[in-house]
């Protein structure tokens, strides 16, 4: 691998400012079911990728609990991320699940990248995250981290409270040029959890 690719957090009131800035190709949206979402000018309709996922850690009657078939779309589009251009992830906040699917996929994409280390380093560009604990139990199950992502957020703590957070990136490997994948894993899967609540990030 040579060089580094961009991996850039929003919350979603920043969402076209930032891919705009950025020169993003591929957006993830993790958004409650329900939530209306434009995709972003600039943005081919196959690479935008919505998974409606609430920012829940526990059952809660009219959300959606993180689970499997959502780190698994996450999952595919990090894997068919190019990393020839930048890449968006973001919720309504940019607090609480989009921090946690940038911890996933960093931890996914750099797997000899001690994961502490990633959180750290998250932790720095971001005072507000606080990534979904649930969603990042799962994917340490699915990767196979035997617990060390799940420790890892759960040592940087809660961050700093916000309203909203700030838009940050984060650097990962870049890999040889190759096409990109126009897809998003599980979009349909995802699509079929809506439901009309909202949340707070």
């Amino acid at each position: 691998m040579t060089g580094t690719a961009a991996l850039y957090v929003c919350p979603l009131s920043r969402l076209d400012e930032t891919v705009a800035a950025t020169g993003a190709r591929d957006v993830i949206t993790l958004a409650t079911v329900g939530t209306p979402v434009a995709r972003p000018e600039g943005i081919a309709p196959g690479r935008h990728c919505v998974i409606g996922v609430s920012d829940i850690a526990v059952p809660l009657e009219g959300h959606v609990l993180p689970a499997e078939a959502h780190v698994r779309a996450l999952l595919a589009v990090a894997e068919g991320w190019d990393r020839a251009s930048p890449l968006v992830i973001h919720c309504y906040a940019g607090i609480g699940r989009s921090t946690a699917a940038a911890f996933v996929v960093a931890c996914a994409l750099d797997p000899d990248r001690d994961e502490a280390a990633i959180a750290e380093t998250l932790r720095a560009a971001a005072p507000s995250a606080t990534p979904n604990p649930r969603l990042v139990a799962v994917a340490d199950a699915m990767l196979g981290r035997e617990g060390r992502m799940a420790a890892a957020i759960a040592a940087i703590g809660r961050g700093a409270e916000a309203f909203e957070g700030t838009p940050f990136r984060l650097d990962l490997p870049a890999p040889a040029l190759r096409e990109p994948r126009d897809e998003c894993g599980a979009n349909d899967a995802t699509n079929g959890d809506f439901s009309p609540s909202d949340d707070p990030a």
